[in-house]
């Protein structure tokens, strides 16, 4: 995607200043000429050149490029034609030379500008860039974190309206926990948001240790399995993370296109490498799963970043598997 640069507004007023002061040094070249006169004052053609020059590197620098062509083209036209100030005569190679001099020097200002402009731009894109970056960050956030926390919420709430009038003591024990599943979902919005705020303290990147309270909050009508290697390695906090990631996205798939799937196993196990493999088994219907948004091929863009590799498919005899494998140490 090209990133579009915008001008300052007053980009197009230094155009304007930079294309009149050519004009009016063009116009007060041709009438000199034109009456024959010569200009005595060395001094004050050097100052009005020099102002020329920098009019230029500025306009080139800051206006929008059609006004910024318009405006260098005059005030370089008339940084040479100054000398012409001085007479009109039988062209000689120091008067050629001169001329290509000043010339040149128009030339230079404007490659100055062009520079400086460069910079300018490169320096915005950065910054659009980081923004960008920024903007997907968040919503990786919110669809990883929140949206799971928030379909929870929605499932427990709908089998606590059965369960109300049926077994009011189980409907309340569940709508406690859909208090603590709000309370979970606010805390990953208050850390999204707290990303904005680069003088508040990060809060921790969740790790393997998390996957236990995960684990028990999705467990309701669905049993959830959890079996973490005896033998695995402290691994890096972004693969920790981004199996935690990959936990709460298959997890939050299991619930959305799966809601019949009575079983789900989650098993964490190191694999040579060192490589930390993550897997997501549930027995709820096969076939295709589609659903919107960035889940599955964010995570699988955050694992293949980590050089890691990420498939999702239906697993025999019944079921999906979600399966990640990437390393558990930084390169």
């Amino acid at each position: 995607m090209r990133t579009r640069i915008t001008r300052p507004v007053d980009g197009r007023l230094i155009a304007a200043i930079t294309g009149g002061a050519g004009v009016v040094s063009l116009t007060v070249t041709a009438v000199t000429v034109a009456t024959g006169g010569q200009n005595d004052a060395s001094g004050w053609t050097v100052a009005e050149s020099g102002c020329l020059l920098s009019l230029i590197i500025v306009a080139v620098r800051a206006a929008p490029t059609r006004a910024a062509l318009t405006a260098a083209a005059l005030a370089g036209l008339a940084t040479p034609s100054l000398l012409l100030r001085y007479g009109l005569g039988t062209p000689t190679p120091e008067a050629v030379a001169g001329f290509a001099v000043w010339a040149l020097s128009a030339a230079l200002a404007a490659t100055v500008g062009l520079y400086l402009r460069s910079l300018d731009d490169r320096r915005t894109r950065s910054v659009l860039d980081a923004r960008r970056a920024q903007r997907t960050e968040l919503a990786r956030d919110l669809h990883d974190f929140v949206a799971h926390d928030i379909s929870g919420m929605l499932a427990q709430a709908q089998a606590g309206r059965v369960l109300a009038q049926h077994d009011p003591r189980r409907a309340a024990a569940l709508f406690e926990r859909i208090e603590q599943t709000a309370l979970q979902a606010l805390a990953s919005m208050d850390r999204t948001v707290r990303m904005l705020d680069d003088s508040a303290d990060r809060t921790p990147l969740p790790s393997l240790a998390d996957l236990r309270d995960l684990c028990d909050r999705f467990s309701g009508a669905t049993t959830v399995h959890l079996d973490i290697g005896p033998r695995l390695d402290d691994p890096a906090r972004e693969a920790a993370a981004t199996a935690y990631r990959v936990v709460v996205e298959a997890l939050t798939n299991v619930r959305r296109h799966a809601p019949t799937a009575s079983h789900v196993k989650v098993t964490v196990t190191d694999v040579p490498g060192p490589a930390l493999r993550v897997t997501v088994t549930d027995d709820g219907p096969g076939g295709t799963r589609r659903g919107g948004g960035s889940g599955l091929p964010g995570l699988t863009e955050r694992v293949e970043a980590l050089g890691g590799t990420l498939t999702a498919g239906p697993h025999p005899p019944r079921g999906w598997r979600v399966e990640a494998t990437m390393p558990s140490v930084t390169t």
